[in-house]
């Protein structure tokens, strides 16, 4: 699948070029215009196969319409999303030994964190409230360039920058829990602008991981922490950290509640103000729907090799142990 998923990375990268050019999603546009196009295939059908004379002939020819365009979309997806499941993945990549880590070495990384969030979160501008709140589009603004500290360390990681695309119903997707996506077929960047500034900016070092054809998640949470820690950008570094520490802490939180406390009282301020928004934010959107398409992805990640599913998110922390163990976010 490597060869398969170098030629599709080169057309996505290539694609994505060719939509820099707009200010809008041509992904979200896209997908708007084939929702419209399946609601309108669905009436035209009914009163077409009402309206025939010999109804089940109808009924087999838009029947074999709609089974072919499934079928075209589901090849295309196959070519241009899922085939990079099945490349080298970053790990195999970067070299990076991952070895079974002690609770004491979890403890010790997130502590390392903790410093981290702690000197960044008075580094980036607040508000009245000492809530961090640079405008979502100046957030893009700063993106262009974030990945060359990394590209530094791993080459393969390089590609012409892309700005990400602010998502219009960026809402609705927070009803559904997606903070971003990566569109395969424009390969754009897609972000939602309506969740916590703070984490803006990891989310776009997130989705610009997938448009380097690290497709996983666990491995697309990791790359944005090191990209943004390696930014020389204080809003996205300080974002990035956040991001480690959040997921540093639910592991810690899991195997020993006292250790995470002991760390979590640790916290500035500062950055327990913009995790309690973040978490504010999200609790007013504990809806029956994303937990339907939660299981939808669940069942799409499996299907692609990712054993744990939704859960492999948590996967991150291995990485961010070993790399931590190997001095390389000092």
């Amino acid at each position: 699948m490597n060869v398969v998923s170098s030629i599709t990375l080169a057309i996505k990268q290539f694609l994505s070029g060719l939509c820099s050019v707009l200010p809008f999603s041509v992904g979200e546009l896209l997908v708007i215009l084939a929702i419209a196009a399946v609601i309108y295939f669905i009436i035209f059908s009914a009163v077409k196969i009402v309206k025939a004379e010999h109804k089940r002939h109808m009924l087999h020819r838009c029947f074999t319409l709609a089974l072919s365009m499934v079928l075209t979309v589901y090849f295309l997806l196959c070519i241009f999303l899922n085939a990079s499941y099945y490349a080298d993945s970053f790990k195999e990549k970067s070299g990076i030994a991952i070895s079974p880590s002690s609770v004491d070495e979890l403890y010790d990384t997130m502590k390392f964190f903790v410093a981290k969030v702690n000197e960044a979160s008075s580094t980036v501008p607040r508000d009245e409230a000492g809530l961090y709140n640079t405008a979502p589009k100046d957030i893009i603004k700063q993106s262009v360039g974030i990945y060359d500290g990394a590209e530094a360390v791993f080459p393969f990681l390089k590609m012409k920058d892309r700005q990400p695309k602010p998502v219009l119903f960026s809402r609705l997707m927070s009803r559904f829990n997606y903070t971003g996506f990566y569109f395969p077929f424009t390969g754009e960047a897609n972000i939602n602008i309506d969740i916590t500034p703070c984490m803006i900016p990891a989310t776009i070092a997130h989705e610009m991981a997938h448009q380097r054809g690290i497709a996983a998640e666990e491995e697309a949470n990791f790359v944005a922490v090191l990209a943004c820690a390696e930014s020389g950008n204080a809003e996205f570094k300080y974002s990035g950290w956040l991001l480690a520490y959040i997921h540093l802490g639910n592991a810690l939180y899991k195997y020993d509640k006292d250790r995470y406390f002991e760390l979590a009282a640790l916290l500035s301020e500062e950055a327990r103000l913009d995790l309690k928004a973040n978490n504010e934010y999200w609790a007013k959107y504990d809806a029956k729907e994303a937990k339907v398409l939660e299981k939808v992805y669940d069942s799409f990640l499996k299907g692609n090799g990712q054993e744990l599913g939704v859960q492999s998110y948590g996967a991150v922390v291995d990485l961010l142990i070993a790399w931590y163990k190997t001095g390389g976010f000092d």
